[in-house]
């Protein structure tokens, strides 16, 4: 059985920085795209930062500079550097594995950029 499990959101204040985990079990991180992507509140999912197989990595214009997706296959965990945070950040984060034949999302963690 495949599972993502987020961890490691949580409420900050304007300027400060979060480190989002991923710990996935039932499948290998290398062997699968990994995305994190995010739903503010009352708008659509977006898709944040994307670690390819090859280690090729994207971001949205939006975290440009500020956010660093990462992840250590040994501890099979993706992880994302939130630095700068702001308001607009708001968000229920999840991590995703996609590859050529399966699709799987984790539950989610809720990150709150208020003062």
């Amino acid at each position: 059985q495949v599972q993502l499990v987020e961890s490691g959101g949580g409420l900050v204040q304007p300027g400060g920085s979060l480190r989002l985990s991923c710990v996935a079990s039932g499948i290998g991180i290398e062997d699968n795209a990994m995305t994190w992507h995010r739903q503010p509140p009352g708008k659509q999912r977006e898709t944040v930062a994307t670690i390819f197989v090859d280690g090729s990595i994207t971001y949205a214009d939006s975290v440009k500079g500020r956010f660093t997706i990462s992840r250590d296959n040994a501890k099979n965990t993706l992880y994302l550097q939130m630095n700068s945070l702001r308001p607009g950040d708001t968000a229920v984060y999840y991590c995703a594995a996609e590859n050529p034949w399966t699709f799987h999302r984790g539950r989610g963690t809720q990150v709150t950029v208020s003062s």
